[in-house]
């Protein structure tokens, strides 16, 4: 339910303030459950530093991309019931929120490259799957990353804003592209190549069947799951709304945005296979 309830005017801005119930309700356990479940996984992660390996610098790097959405989900909720005036702060959210994701996207993509290249060569490439490695593609992530935020609060400073977390006008066909092909069809297509040589590597050691195989096709499995129920949806979304803008097409825009959120508590499919290995 959304209800206008006023218009708050920011320098030479105007944005439409309005309460949107159903966003706020909507969201609201996605960050409670979202923060217990990446507390734990924090704590569970460095209690066992230890013995840490490459995949547990790639799991902590996606928890660490999982917080920066928590955290600034608080800001949604505020924003669903009281709205935020503050546009130079609305545009920093919205980066958060896309940093999260393409985070997410390229890590877990990165996940998959490092199981494949395991379980294929296993002895021949142990550089690639050492805690080094995974430390310098977690680098690079972020790097990818921030260049894309930086990008984002341009095309979402304080003028292209209507109110705090919509534009006045949809992302650009250059956009749509970028985002779709590199953001979203290359890593689908990775981890389908991965996950699926993976599963086929792992099938044909029929004598071999160790409880460690059956966690790496579970981890495998989990990933693709997660990457298409939580990034799928968004980036039909961005098409949708290419396409046109009307009272439909943005409530689908709004349960996609909120399906994306998701994969903040959704990863921990992932850290269960993984602490179980």
């Amino acid at each position: 339910m959304s209800t206008h309830i006023a218009m708050n005017t920011t320098g030479n801005q105007t944005l439409s303030c309005h309460m949107d119930i159903f966003e706020g309700v909507a969201y609201a356990p996605v960050f409670l459950v979202g923060l217990v479940l990446n507390i734990v996984a924090l704590s569970v992660f460095f209690a066992k530093r230890a013995t840490w390996t490459g995949t547990h610098i790639y799991m902590l790097n996606l928890s660490v991309a999982d917080c920066a959405l928590i955290l600034f989900l608080p800001f949604r909720i505020y924003d669903s019931f009281l709205c935020l005036s503050n546009l130079n702060l609305c545009s920093i959210l919205i980066s958060i929120h896309y940093i999260n994701m393409y985070a997410s996207i390229f890590t877990v993509t990165a996940i998959s490259i490092h199981r494949y290249v395991a379980v294929k060569f296993p002895f021949q490439t142990r550089a690639w799957h050492s805690k080094k490695g995974a430390r310098v593609v977690c680098g690079a992530v972020w790097i990818i990353v921030l260049a894309i935020s930086i990008m984002f609060s341009i095309a979402n400073s304080p003028s292209q804003l209507s109110s705090c977390f919509e534009r006045r006008e949809n992302i650009s066909l250059g956009w749509l592209v970028v985002l779709g092909v590199l953001g979203y069809l290359a890593p689908l297509f990775i981890m389908l190549f991965c996950s699926i040589l993976i599963i086929l590597v792992l099938l044909k050691k029929k004598n071999e069947d160790t409880t460690s195989d059956k966690n790496i096709v579970g981890i495998v499995t989990a990933n693709l799951i997660v990457f298409v129920i939580c990034f799928t949806p968004i980036h039909v979304g961005y098409l949708l709304m290419y396409l046109g803008d009307n009272y439909i097409l943005h409530g689908v825009w709004l349960v996609c945005k909120w399906i994306t959120s998701t994969n903040c508590f959704l990863d921990s499919i992932s850290y269960y296979f993984l602490l179980k290995e």
